[in-house]
Formats: structure tokens, C-alpha cells, sequence
């Protein structure tokens, strides 16, 4: 026998979830007596709140028939129905995203979708929503197509980075085969070496050895920098170094390796 050990509101707060849910399906008793084997007195007494400790085997078939979980409908538990049971690690970070400000969530989401890129889906295939890159590179004939990313990484103060789309450009196959995607360059505090509007050639890593040429991510803020070790640094001198700390939001994104001239107007 089930018995949730009280009876008035307690016994009524479950009769009214499982008539809740039989009205948003709209069955009759009759239908629900049908679908889940219970008989029709009885369960008409156990919906009238009549019956103050039905069967354990009658009530869980009610809840089979109306696709409730018997935690639910006997105790009102949320249903999980990702069917997730996070760790005190996972349930710490969730804390700490919860108490960062609108920028600190930005840059934590954007750390997201690039890290999600490397991470297997379903079934062992890779994920379709890369966060750098959307297909593998294709070669036809003396050309070679990789995907343009259409918002500027910053050269200049820094502009957000995210996976905002992309569109296929075709390029030289000589151009340097560790290219995965490419972008567009906005800013000039790395001239001379680059210029505002030119297309850099990105392989995808994470990481780049110091004065390597890398795309970063810094606190939600996309940038073209010279690695330092600890800092961002420009190669115009007018801008000065900007410094990664340990309570910076960093990742990067990939390895410099050509360029493409912007088109004069």
C-alpha cells in the first residue's frame, strides 16, 4: 500500500497534480482508466481525494498514463528531464556563473562555445556548432575554401569575438595549408605588419608559444595580439601592452599564420 504518511492538503496536493496534468491532456477517467489499467471505481475514488493510501502499483500506473514521475506527482520534485545529476563541481560553477555581472557571464559563454568545439557529440562525431570553425577546409584545384567569420577581431581596443556566423571565401591553395578559417582584421595597432581590413589566416589551437601572433579572447573582448607570457602586446608602439591576470577570462583561439591584403578602394 502506498501511503505518504498524512492526509487532507497533503493527499490533495497530489490528486490536484494528477488532475492538473489529465486536464492539460484532455482524457476523461474513462480514457485514463483505459490507458493505465486501473479500474474505474478506484480510480475515480483516488481523483475524489476519497482514497488516503492507494496502491503503490495503481498510482504509479496512473502516472505512467499521464507521463508524470511518481516523485512528482507525490511530492511535487521538478522533473529532471535532461535527466542530469551535476557533481559539487558542477554545481559550484553554476554558483560562481550566477554571481558574475552581465560581461563576466558574456566572457564565460564565449569560453563555452569555443572549448564545446572540441568536444565529441552523440555517437563520437564531432559537433556541428564549432565554435571557430564549421567545416574542414576544401581544395579545388588551385584554390582552397575555409570559412570567413563576419565579425572583425580587433586590432584596435577590442571587439567581441563569438561565433556570429560565418561565409565561405576561396583563397590561394599555396596559402599556408595550417589555415582552418579566416578574419577579417579592424583596427591598426598592429601595423605595419597588418593593416585595418586585412584577412588573417587562423590556425585553429589553443595556445601559441610566446611572440607568436595569436586571436584571443580576453574578458568577452576578441583581439590580434603578440603573445607576451602575461600580457597582449600591440606592434604599433602607440598602444600599450595589455596585461592577462589571473582573474582574467582568457582563451585563445588560434595561431596567426598568413594574410591577405585588404582590396585598396
Amino acid at each position: 500500500m502506498f501511503n505518504n504518511g498524512t492526509k487532507g492538503d497533503k493527499i490533495m496536493d497530489y490528486v490536484s497534480r494528477l488532475k492538473t496534468r489529465k486536464a492539460e491532456l484532455g482524457m476523461t477517467n474513462e480514457q485514463l482508466s483505459a490507458v493505465s489499467g486501473v479500474p474505474m471505481g478506484t480510480l475515480s475514488k483516488l481523483l475524489a481525494g476519497m482514497n488516503d493510501s492507494p496502491k503503490l502499483g495503481n498510482l504509479t500506473a496512473i502516472c505512467q498514463a499521464l507521463g508524470l514521475s511518481l516523485d512528482f506527482a507525490v511530492y511535487g520534485t521538478p522533473e529532471n528531464t535532461h535527466n542530469y545529476t551535476l557533481t559539487t563541481d558542477e554545481i559550484s560553477l553554476i554558483e560562481q556563473y550566477r554571481s558574475l555581472d552581465a560581461r563576466g557571464q558574456k566572457a564565460v559563454s564565449l569560453l563555452i562555445q569555443h572549448e564545446a568545439g572540441y568536444a565529441p557529440a552523440a555517437g563520437g562525431e564531432q559537433s556541428a556548432h564549432r565554435a571557430i570553425r564549421l567545416s574542414p577546409p576544401k581544395t579545388v584545384r588551385n584554390q582552397r575554401t575555409l570559412p570567413l567569420y563576419h565579425l572583425p577581431v580587433s586590432a584596435g581596443t577590442g571587439a567581441y569575438l563569438e561565433d556570429s556566423g560565418a561565409k565561405p571565401i576561396t583563397i590561394p591553395a599555396e596559402a599556408n595549408p595550417a589555415a582552418d578559417f579566416v578574419l577579417r582584421i579592424s583596427g591598426n595597432s598592429m601595423e605595419p605588419r597588418f593593416n585595418d581590413r586585412d584577412l588573417l589566416l587562423v590556425e585553429q589551437t589553443d595556445s601559441v608559444s610566446e611572440g607568436e601572433v595569436g586571436i584571443f579572447i580576453l574578458d568577452g573582448e576578441g583581439y590580434v595580439k603578440v603573445w607576451g607570457g602575461d600580457r597582449l602586446i600591440s606592434l604599433n608602439p602607440a598602444y600599450a601592452p595589455i596585461p592577462v591576470t589571473s582573474a582574467s577570462s582568457f582563451v585563445c583561439c588560434g595561431r596567426v599564420v598568413g594574410r591577405m591584403k585588404a582590396k585598396q578602394k
